[in-house]
């Protein structure tokens, strides 16, 4: 926070006129902003109640608003126009400060060194930081594209079309694409919630690196150690530096974008020159062309026919003599079809619907002719080497449409985060999805289904189906599928090892506490290697269609918690979220938690269950020992164990700020007949909470509790049939006490239960408080803001409550008005989000203002705060009011006058008062000499007249006093029309005249206007002057809310 030094050039004349006359000039002020962090001893600082205004030279007396055990002569005060709120600078900072700060924020990664040293680093030693350039399409759209892109729709989807069909592998990609871009709306509701500072899930691609293609072992055990040697590789690159891994990524992406192009290309060529793609039949059964040199029982050599290989295969001998062969191989022909007929064949209509095989079976063509023979099982057949389902193909195929929050990884290097990870993720889903859904058609439209099927490709000598249909050479795609799987891992192990290193600096789960170390620059060492070690794991395992199923499980669950993370969230109606994406509905996060609910189970039930139960023993494990969370009959006595048990649960810890909502305690004013005053206060309760939440409705009989309980008890009752009528879902609480400022502050201090406390009080601003003669009302007002102050809770006072709406009014125009004045805590800024949440006030728009001073930078404050308010996600009008110094006005000065006049009236007229009852009660004992002790009633306390009421003996000395204390009462009366007013009572008058100008001027017509609430003086001999000064701040508004913060902070830019 800034701080001012105040030197006073010269020592001007003493006097009042001065004051009124002659404006503060600049020229005698110096103020020396310091940004420095921690404040200089040996100056005054604009915080706290050493805040200082030079006021033309008049040193300010001791008086009721100084705390004068830290007052010091020569001291004197800044800012003349916010004079009412400068006994609090050093909690409620003046707005323009406050902004400067906020809308500087920088978005860097969470766990980097130089965003943990940036606090600790002088102002003059800092060093530049680089503002985050990346847009949409370099920082979101193409690496998640790179992220979702990868082998299995080189390796798997042409026989995921082959084996589902076309209609159901349509459905397959399908709903898995349905799945992610559900579960990326939600995640765009996340990142426009507020600044996305972290990491939200790793892309484990790299478990896609390793894929089954040879049969034997001795194949598998050399692909393993392939895939060992390009891991450590790999590994090695992102160790060095992201700025490698950033240079790859771009030429990986770009031979991953021409290799999708060249199937395209290749499926257009097909349609009018498709390519010479033999696939070798024995009847309707698919041959392998592994071992056989040609398509064919006999083949010519030297013009003689001799046995080919094939018929080796079949029988028992190479010659064509006393021979025995298979039977199914005597009675069907060896043919030769077209394996890619291309696209204008009209093969999609024998490719439409599935064909699932269980393992062992002979992959077969339907339409070909066939001898009904038997025969027996020839390993040169192609073979089904795993029984298919369509719950397995879904499994599989999952994977390949992950990858979705690759750009919200790089949240902290994004220019503007909220825009870019929304759009840049839909349309890289879109993009995926469509390049997806098409090759499901296009494989169906120009392949054979045998080969389809054919997932090793047996039938064609190995070689790749999509790379053989592709233009103009199949090593287009073999490179393309290459450099995607390198691509994608290397993203993987650059993402994957922050998310842990951030999750182990927060301490979610302690044993993860050493993976959070980095190195010199802020790279997570220790997470890469574990992030190295895992995806060993999957390359060990060496089968695709093995590690597939158990990464669908993984995202499934992830993407199901961030669904049911916003839809409860939006069901709940916390007043932190506020996603600014316009296209969220819980619905849809409802339908895509659902959705991953589905795939789990479809693709494996089993898996699925493992999956929960890690996730619920982790979970377990971070309640029981993780980090601090912030995150009569028998139904009857489950209701109060469940009850017990979130009470004990919300008794752990404060509520983080993200969580933070308003729980009301509503004070209610009975009259005589134990009916509520107000009760517009209960509606613009209701309207506030929206039925959400803990409210408390409370109230005090004055009286005595055994006396007076009856009665308690049908206020009770009153009050609930109100807060039924007016919809009000809570609990009363009803206190009879002695004095009601004292059951006002035993209602405050002992509401709630545990955990579910208030955290707001509500209340009514005492009218007619000037006309009465009994100080009781506006003292008990006082005293209750003074008590929810120490009690650090937000105070709501609501002026001219009658004049707010009821429930069934609705304003179909108009605006509801912030006067941001200092900031504290947020309140002024989340009360009218909430308030439009309700149907009354919802198509109200919201305009705030806020104050600018002689030495702030308006249009600087108006950027700052548009900035802020889109970091909150509340769209609101913007408006910077500026107010300069200025000449105290002659009707400042007699309006002062006329307030401490007016109070040194009643106060002799009390005194008088107290001195006739004084007189009654002497004549009493002179008259009956009797000892009479009389107990001083709560409205004498009340009015602190100080009665005496006690026992009084009929002397001469005292009836001399008595006559000489009621001339000096008359004495008092003659000096008000000589008293002069205090300079700090004249300066806080003008502020309430000046601030009361501007806001009448521009909200005159506001249907509600929110505006801080001073804070009471801290010596309680200016309470009434400081009820003039709200009065005056509040004078000829309809419906204003005096909002005063509780302390801390109730809204956050963060999401």
């Amino acid at each position: 926070m800034p701080h001012f030094t105040v030197t006073k050039v010269e020592d001007p004349e003493e006097g009042a006129a001065a004051s009124i006359s002659q404006e503060p000039s600049l020229a005698n002020i110096k103020a020396r902003i310091q940004d420095s962090d921690e404040p200089d001893p040996s100056q005054n600082s604009i915080t706290g109640e050493h805040s200082q205004l030079l006021d033309d030279g008049h040193k300010k007396a001791r008086n009721a608003y100084l705390n004068n055990s830290n007052y010091e002569e020569g001291d004197e005060y800044f800012d003349k126009n916010l004079a009412l709120f400068e006994e609090e600078m050093d909690t409620r900072p003046k707005v323009s400060s406050l902004l400067s700060r906020m809308a500087n924020y920088t978005n860097l990664t969470q766990g980097a060194k130089e965003h943990e040293e940036a606090e600790n680093i002088t102002e003059g030693k800092k060093k530049p930081t680089k503002t985050p350039q990346m847009g949409t399409f370099m920082g979101v759209y193409l690496p998640c594209l790179q992220n979702i892109f990868g082998v299995i729709l080189f390796l798997r989807l042409t026989w995921v079309v082959g084996t589902a069909g076309v209609l159901q592998a349509f459905a397959i990609v399908l709903i898995c694409c349905c799945c992610t871009m559900l579960t990326a709306i939600s995640m765009s509701a996340i990142a426009t919630n507020g600044v996305v500072p972290v990491y939200i899930v790793p892309r484990a691609a790299i478990f896609r690196s390793d894929d089954a293609l040879k049969e034997s072992a001795a194949m598998l055990n050399n692909m393993r150690v392939y895939g060992t040697a390009f891991l450590v590789l790999m590994v090695l690159v992102v160790f060095i530096g992201v700025r490698y891994v950033n240079k790859f990524a771009s030429l990986f992406l770009a031979c991953v974008i021409v290799s999708i192009l060249a199937i395209y290309a290749g499926a257009i060529k097909s349609s009018f020159a498709p390519p010479h793609f033999p696939v070798c039949m024995l009847g309707n059964r698919t041959l392998s062309s592994r071992h056989i040199d040609v398509c064919s029982k006999t083949k010519e050599i030297n013009n003689m026919t001799v046995p080919s290989k094939l018929w080796g295969f079949f029988c028992n001998s190479s010659q064509f003599f006393n021979v025995t062969c298979d039977e199914y191989f005597v009675h069907n022909n060896v043919t030769s079809i077209q394996g890619i007929p291309g696209l204008a064949s009209g093969i999609i209509t024998e490719n439409l619907w599935g064909n699932y095989l269980p393992k062992g079976e002979i992959i077969e063509k339907p339409s070909a002719k066939s001898s009904d023979v038997l025969g027996s099982l020839n390993h040169e057949y192609v073979l089904v080497d795993i029984t298919t389902s369509f719950t397995l193909l879904v499994g599989i195929f999952f994977p390949s449409v992950t990858g979705i929050m690759a750009g919200s990884n790089r949240s902290g290097d994004l220019k503007d985060a909220q825009k870019s990870i929304p759009i840049g993720t839909i349309l890289a889903i879109l993009t995926t999805s469509f390049v997806y859904l098409s090759n499901v058609v296009l494989f169906g439209a120009c392949i054979e289904g045998v080969v389809l099927r054919d997932k090793f490709g047996d039938a064609v000598k190995g070689n790749l189906v999509v790379g053989t249909l592709s233009w103009p050479s199949p090593w287009v795609i073999v490179i393309g599928s290459f450099f995607s799987t390198c691509g994608a891992g290397l993203q993987s192990l650059t993402g994957a090892p922050r998310l842990l290193q951030a999750i182990a600096k927060d301490n979610i789960i302690p044993f993860l506490r050493v993976f959070g170390h980095s190195k010199a620059n802020g790279e997570p060492t220790w997470a890469l290697l574990l992030t190295a070690a895992i995806a060993e794991l999957g390359i060990l395992i060496a089968s695709l269609d093995l590690v597939a199923p158990i990464l669908s499980m993984f995202f499934l669950m992830c993407y199901l918690f961030v669904n049911l993370a916003c839809a409860l969230q939006t069901l709940l109606r916390t007043p932190n979220w506020r996603p600014r994406f316009r296209y969220y509905h819980w619905a849809l996060s409802f339908m895509g938690m659902s959705i991953c609910l589905a795939l789990m189970f479809i693709s494996s039930w089993y898996y699925a269950i493992v999956a929960m139960v890690i996730a619920g023993m982790i979970y377990k494990y971070i309640e029981y020992q993780g980090a601090e969370k912030e995150w009569g009959d028998g139904i009857r006595g489950l209701s109060l164990s469940a009850a017990r048990f979130a009470l004990l649960r919300l008794e752990e810890g404060p509520p983080h700020t993200k969580n933070w909502r308003p729980q009301l305690l509503v004070l209610l004013k009975l009259d005589e007949d134990l009916h509520v005053k107000h009760p517009r206060l209960l509606t613009f309760a209701s309207q506030l909470k929206a039925g959400k939440g803990l409210t408390i409705v409370g109230s005090v009989i004055v009286g005595n509790f055994l006396e007076n309980y009856g009665e308690a008890l049908a206020a009770e009752q009153t009050i609930k049939h109100l807060m039924e009528a007016e919809k009000v879902k809570g609990f009363c609480q009803l206190v009879v006490a002695a004095k009601l400022r004292e059951g006002i502050s035993h209602l405050i201090q002992s509401c709630g239960l545990g955990g579910m406390k208030h955290n707001t009080v509500v209340m009514g601003w005492p009218n007619g408080w000037r006309q009465s003669e009994d100080a009781r009302a506006w003292k008990t007002f006082i005293g209750t803001v003074r008590v929810t102050t120490a009690a650090h809770l937000a105070l709501l006072v609501a002026k001219n409550i009658s004049f707010f709406p009821s429930n069934v009014e609705q304003f179909s125009e108009g605006n509801i008005d912030v006067w941001w004045i200092v900031h504290d805590g947020g309140m002024l800024m989340l009360l009218p989000f909430l308030l439009k949440q309700h149907k009354v006030w919802r198509k109200c728009s919201i305009r705030i203002f806020t104050v600018a001073q002689l030495e702030d930078n308006s249009i600087q404050m108006k950027k700052d705060l548009a900035t802020f308010l889109y970091h909150l996600r509340i769209e609101a009008e913007v408006e910077v009011v500026e107010m300069h110094d200025s000449d105290i006005s002659a009707y400042t000065y007699e309006r002062t006058l006329m307030m401490e006049q007016r109070s040194q009236m009643l106060r002799h007229m009390r005194l008088s008062k107290t001195e006739r009852d004084r007189e009654a009660q002497l004549v009493k004992d002179r008259n009956s000499m009797l000892r009479l002790t009389s107990i001083g009633s709560d409205e004498d306390e009340e009015t602190e007249t100080y009665q005496e009421k006690v026992h009084m003996t009929w002397t001469k000395d005292k009836y001399m006093a008595s006559r000489g204390q009621k001339a000096k009462s008359m004495e008092g009366f003659q000096d008000l029309l000589n008293m002069r007013p205090d300079q700090s009572n004249v300066r806080r008058m003008h502020t309430a005249v000046k601030l009361n100008e501007v806001i009448v001027n521009k909200s005159h017509e506001a249907k509600l206007v929110l505006l801080n609430m001073p804070g009471p003086p801290r010596n309680p001999e200016g309470d009434e002057n400081y009820m003039e000064f709200l009065e005056v701040l509040t004078e000829g508004l309809e419906r204003v809310l005096l909002v005063r913060g509780g302390g801390s902070e109730v809204i956050t830019i963060y999401s």
